[in-house]
């Protein structure tokens, strides 16, 4: 019988071959059998992730207890992930109900406060077995409530970044290089120099956020480079609720959740496939 992992060994194993692994961004039941089933007929292991919106809304414990259900049907290696949260005793409380992966987000902190919480956190996930992201430097854009201008928005400097991993002792590490949450108002440009030399000088798991809406041949680069984890939300949701809008324009009188929830899991299912390939993790398992 499968279960949920932590994501320690699943981003140790594609930094090691040199693909990343999808971290899809979910919202409820339909929105993780697309991904799981789907990463599952495509042998790719899978990180499923939820922001605190998110597990606000649908639950942490019934979260979980779907997971647990699909690892049991999905030979994959799989982690459920608590994405951009700021709260320490938020994520005391998913951790204990279940969650194996959990990214503490002191960004928008001043270095040694970012450090501080930051070590806070890995101390008591690392006792329950889970394992820590973190994010050095700040990205543009809308994540949950969770807004930065693009003027705000800081690159992570590589020389901060291995003192960052040295004192705080996390399992990977979130980096900007110039991608955003949401959609781009322009062509996105990404540093692939920060991004060299972040990855000669830190040994952890690279992270990449923001990649719905970039380019594939810059996500490629990307992981081409040393990018070991790339989380995809956006890109998810707008096929999803773009197919629910179809249906009614064609059906405005239908009521059952089923039929309009059909198309709409068809259409989200094509965008998993097409990053899991661009990710390069089909085929991993």
């Amino acid at each position: 019988m499968n279960k949920i992992l932590s994501s320690k060994n699943i981003l140790l194993n594609a930094m090691d071959d040199r693909y990343a692994v999808p971290a899809f961004n979910i919202h409820n039941l339909e929105t993780m059998q697309v991904v799981v089933e789907t990463a599952y007929e495509m042998r790719s292991p899978v990180i499923i992730a939820g922001t605190p919106g998110t597990i606000r809304y649908a639950g942490g414990d019934y979260i979980v207890s779907i997971i647990e259900t699909a690892a049991k049907k999905c030979d994959i290696p799989m982690a459920i992930h608590l994405d951009h949260f700021e709260d320490i005793n938020e994520i005391k409380k998913y951790i204990n109900a279940g969650f194996k992966s959990v990214m503490i987000d002191a960004s928008g902190k001043a270095f040694e406060e970012n450090i501080r919480l930051t070590k806070a956190v890995v101390q008591y996930a690392h006792l329950y077995g889970a394992t820590v992201e973190a994010e050095l430097g700040m990205l543009g854009g809308q994540e949950d409530e969770m807004t930065v201008d693009a003027k705000d928005a800081i690159y992570t400097n590589p020389d901060s970044a291995l003192e960052f991993v040295k004192r705080t002792g996390i399992d990977s590490l979130a980096i900007a290089i110039g991608t955003a949450h949401g959609l781009y108002k322009g062509e996105p440009k990404l540093d692939f120099e920060r991004l060299k030399r972040i990855r000669e000088i830190v040994a952890i798991p690279l992270v990449l956020h923001g990649a719905s809406d970039v380019p594939d041949e810059l996500v490629k680069k990307a992981i081409e480079m040393g990018i070991s984890k790339v989380n995809i939300a956006t890109d998810l949701k707008i096929p999803f609720s773009n197919a629910i809008k179809k249906y009614f324009k064609e059906n405005p009188d239908e009521s059952d959740p089923r039929k309009y929830l059909t198309p709409a899991k068809a259409a989200m299912k094509e965008i998993v496939i097409h990053k899991i390939m661009v990710c390069g993790s089909a085929g991993r398992v």
